[in-house]
């Protein structure tokens, strides 16, 4: 399982939103091609909603299985349906 760290998404100790885009279009998301991907829940700071929904819209897009949380308890929230 891959995992996303939101602390790796600071600017000053903070998530701005100008930072955030320009380093989230810096990502290879072809990377998660086919993976299930973690966005861990927890952070060293508070994390606007939007940052989870532009993270997740990226992945939606590769990832198999996105899920929120720690790894022992983990939440899914997609799941690309393999039918």
């Amino acid at each position: 399982m891959e995992t996303i760290y939101l602390d790796d998404f600071l600017d000053e100790g903070i998530i701005r939103e100008k930072s955030f885009r320009q380093k989230v279009s810096q990502i290879n998301w072809n990377d998660y091609n086919a993976k299930r991907v973690m966005i861990k829940g927890c952070s060293s700071v508070p994390v606007p909603t939007w940052a989870y929904l532009i993270l997740t819209a990226q992945l939606a897009q590769v990832a198999d299985d996105i899920l929120y949380g720690e790894p022992c308890a983990t939440v899914k929230i997609y799941n690309r349906n393999k039918a």
